[in-house]
């Protein structure tokens, strides 16, 4: 079992856009591997590469009993539907805010051997698929809050001890 160290708010990994998986070897094995079994840890829903300083486009998810992987993922569909949810963030730990999200988010990718999967989620699971993709695109769940709840996110931030500093 590799559980993995995160990485925190502030580390550049967390906002570059992560390349896709064109390889399929022991390498990318192995940090799937490593995603799932971090992800078993109490609390948490998703993970993805960068979070623990790889910048592919893979992530694992663990919600209400379920626990997968996608690499290469892309959001297929989203619901009309929306909501105002409660989020936080493994790299981003103690701070909570209500983001816009779908209620309904269909992701689609491959799996270790290259085989087209798909994952639907409702509401938590959602929430998940949209956020763990939004970490490969570079994209922190800070940066969908509106202007105002933003800076109030970022300077609490700052404050930390887990904030990375250059």
């Amino acid at each position: 079992m590799a559980i993995r160290e995160l990485r925190y708010f502030g580390d550049p990994v967390l906002k570059t856009a992560c390349e896709p998986v064109t390889t399929f070897d022991k390498a990318v094995e192995q940090l799937v591997t490593d995603l799932l079994d971090s992800v078993k840890l109490p609390g948490r829903a998703g993970l993805a590469a960068p979070q623990i300083g790889v910048g592919l486009r893979v992530f694992s998810y663990n919600v209400d009993g379920l626990t997968g992987y996608v690499i290469n993922p892309e959001i297929a569909e989203l619901s009309e539907e929306t909501h105002a949810i409660s989020e936080g963030c493994l790299s981003v730990p103690e701070l909570r805010f209500d983001v816009v999200r779908a209620k309904r988010a269909v992701v689609r990718g491959v799996d270790l051997k290259n085989e087209p999967i798909h994952v639907e989620g409702i509401d938590v699971l959602a929430q998940c698929l949209q956020h763990e993709t939004d970490h490969l695109d570079g994209i922190l769940y800070l940066d969908r809050l509106g202007k105002d709840t933003k800076r109030e996110a970022l300077r609490q931030a700052r404050h930390k001890d887990w904030f990375w500093r250059r």
